[in-house]
């Protein structure tokens, strides 16, 4: 099966560039990466900090059913346009990746659609790789699925 989401990673480089469609319009898009509700919907975890404008953080954090953490994330934004693009780090706690540079821009093509793209920035071509090793592909093309499942309920 295809995946929806695009993940273009080119030999010998330290970034990917990530592409997806959505039927969504532009300003829904956007808010599913801005609004702790939503955030939380679609990816599952807890927001234990989101300041959603420039020079604003942010803390995630997942559980598993014992109340242990699996998965702890974070970051600061450094550039928030609404509608249109969010330039952030971001870092998992105890992954071996390093903080990322993650640039998002968002795309009206329609009035009722969007286009999201994504360019991540790893500290090495090495640690990208090592990301791809795992099903990370699969993973986001996931995560983009709900965001079009939960919020294609809103529109």
């Amino acid at each position: 099966m295809e995946l929806k989401t695009k993940v273009n990673a080119n030999d010998g480089q330290q970034d990917l560039v990530i592409t997806r469609e959505f039927d969504l319009p532009v300003d829904l898009l956007f808010k599913a990466y801005t609004e702790p509700e939503l955030i939380t919907q679609w990816m599952g975890t807890k927001i234990l900090k989101l300041e959603s404008q420039k020079h604003g953080s942010y803390q995630f954090e997942t559980c598993d059913p014992q109340g242990n953490v699996a998965f702890r994330a974070s970051g600061v934004i450094h550039e928030l346009v609404t509608d249109r693009k969010i330039t952030r780090t971001f870092e998992m706690e105890g992954a071996p990746f390093g903080v990322q540079l993650e640039i998002y821009q968002f795309e009206a093509l329609t009035d009722g659609t969007s286009k999201l793209h994504m360019h991540v920035i790893y500290e090495s071509a090495a640690k990208r790789d090592q990301l791809l090793q795992l099903p990370f592909k699969q993973g986001l093309n996931m995560a983009h699925n709900r965001i079009q499942e939960i919020l294609g309920q809103q529109k």
